[in-house]
């Protein structure tokens, strides 16, 4: 999609339509809807006055200028009450008017920016909302399709159109359509199927996103891990023919070896839960088990687009978890990293396996903070349900910090609590810990089988997103598939980072 700023005559400018925003039960029309409305003959105005549109949050009418306008249609967008307008709420209702006239056949818009002082955002961040809103409510996954080609409905072309300060809205659009593409990318790399997005792709592809990028690139493969002691990565990778492969990412803005904020990504590329293997009833969707590492690799991306003055490492292990004769085994005790030796207890509990590695590894870039994303339990989701990701850790700062990002971002998060005393769940008979525990409170037990691998003394944060990594029927921002989960919350958290805390390292 194009994306063009003008200045300019709200009743000159053409394409199909028109998007106006209105507040619920607000008699005032906002001054660009207003000024549509004089020169239509207060159509606008009569179909709020007769009720026949309110104005509540994504109600839209479609309204026809009846040649008064060079732009033939009027698109009416409810924004809800304005005392509950947020940031989010634009975003949907952006999302929702581009994808309606796009299921129209109507490929292009305007869309005027309401002025300063008169809508409760900033002139820039309402700019960077509607953009972003926009192009993620747009999303679509075509690259496979090789038929009915003619049925795939695209939008070509929005118009930005500011009554005055365009020059000040070209970075906004720009923020905005680098959080789009860092969202897509993440977007894709879940979507694609698991034949196409073994370990060995996706790593050669997220190569190719670093050099894009700017941001350096080192893959650790099985002779490396081998040598460090990545015992626990190795044991989920060693029953799949495809070689596990730890990716990492290195994005510095300077020369100087500042201490990084890392990232960690569970990298599953498809899990049918190994020997102790899952029901077949939807396992298809098992190549969604890589969501987090798809949300590390497009925070950086954009991270790097927008130039951000912090170190930011991503740590991404890639593996598949299948069953086989070299497979890891129930019962089977396995050396970490760490030093920690695990009793294997169900081998479908491989994201946490990687994991530990992957958290122990961070610690020789002495780190900032460390935050985690997986999709790491089912027990999430039945806390929390399919739209709010589970957040534990060990620094209330950076937790606080994570809250407030997800509430930014639309991305929501809820804290569970992580106490020590949970730990007894996870005590081994013969091994200094085993993987997973029963049913009762998995996933704290999960997260607490994390705790043990996170270096002394480094905040961490860990966001089990197993039930935001797909959505079911699709959604203004989210359209049926692949949510791209945590680019967005973690951008925002890095756009704002300030050091923690004193003491916290």
């Amino acid at each position: 999609m194009d994306i063009n700023i003008l200045k300019g005559d709200i009743t000159t400018v053409e394409a199909e339509a028109f998007v106006l925003f209105h507040f619920e039960q607000d008699d005032r029309l906002l001054e660009t809807t207003a000024a549509v409305n004089d020169a239509v003959g207060s159509i606008i105005a009569q179909v709020i006055e007769a009720g026949d549109f309110r104005g509540e949050h994504l109600e839209h009418l479609l309204l026809y200028s009846q040649g008064s306008l060079k732009t033939k249609r009027i698109l009416l967008m409810g924004l809800g009450k304005r005392e509950e307008f947020s940031a989010h709420a634009l975003r949907e209702a952006t999302a929702q008017s581009l994808r309606t006239l796009r299921d129209r056949r109507q490929p292009r818009a305007v869309l005027p920016i309401p002025f300063d002082g008169e809508f409760p955002l900033e002139l820039s961040d309402t700019a960077e909302a509607c953009v972003l809103g926009g192009m993620l409510g747009l999303y679509q996954f075509t690259e496979l399709r090789t038929r009915d080609l003619d049925n795939i409905k695209d939008f070509d072309s929005l118009i930005i159109l500011a009554q005055k300060n365009s020059k000040k809205l070209a970075g906004p659009v720009d923020r905005a359509k680098a959080m789009a593409n860092g969202i897509y990318l993440a977007r894709d790399l879940v979507t694609l199927p698991p034949n196409l997005a073994t370990p060995t792709i996706l790593a050669k592809r997220v190569g190719e996103v670093a050099e894009q990028a700017g941001v350096n690139f080192h893959l650790i493969d099985k002779g490396e891990a081998e040598k460090l002691g990545m015992g626990a990565f190795l044991a989920v990778a060693q029953g799949s023919d495809e070689p596990g492969l730890m990716v990492v990412l290195d994005y510095k803005p300077s020369k100087d070896d500042e201490p990084p904020v890392v990232l960690v990504g569970k990298g599953i590329t498809f899990d049918s839960g190994g020997i102790s293997i899952k029901p077949a009833k939807d396992m298809d969707r098992m190549k969604h088990d890589m969501a987090g590492a798809a949300a590390v690799v497009g925070a950086i991306q954009v991270v790097a687009a927008l130039e951000l003055p912090l170190r930011v490492v991503g740590l991404i292990p890639f593996t598949e978890n299948l069953p086989s004769g070299k497979a890891y085994k129930p019962g089977d005790v396995i050396h970490s990293l760490s030093g920690l030796n695990i009793e294997v207890i169900n081998t479908d509990a491989e994201g946490r396996m990687i994991l530990a590695d992957a958290l122990t590894y961070a610690g020789r870039y002495e780190p900032q903070a460390i935050v985690d994303l997986a999709t790491l339990t089912g027990a999430c989701v039945v806390a929390l349900g399919d739209d709010v990701a589970g957040l534990m850790g060990t620094d209330d700062e950076l937790l606080g910090r994570l809250q407030a990002a997800g509430e930014e971002s639309g991305e929501k998060v809820w804290p569970l609590p992580l106490w020590d005393s949970y730990f007894k769940l996870m005590k081994s008979d013969v091994a200094d810990l085993k993987n997973v525990d029963g049913r009762k409170a998995g996933a704290i037990t999960a997260a607490i089988f994390l705790k043990q691998f996170v270096p002394d003394g480094v905040p961490w944060a860990h966001l089990d997103i197993a039930g935001c990594a797909r959505e079911e029927k699709g959604k203004p921002l989210v359209p049926k598939g692949a949510t791209g989960m945590g680019v967005h919350l973690l951008v925002r958290l890095l756009q704002e980072w300030q050091p923690l805390g004193e003491d916290k390292r």
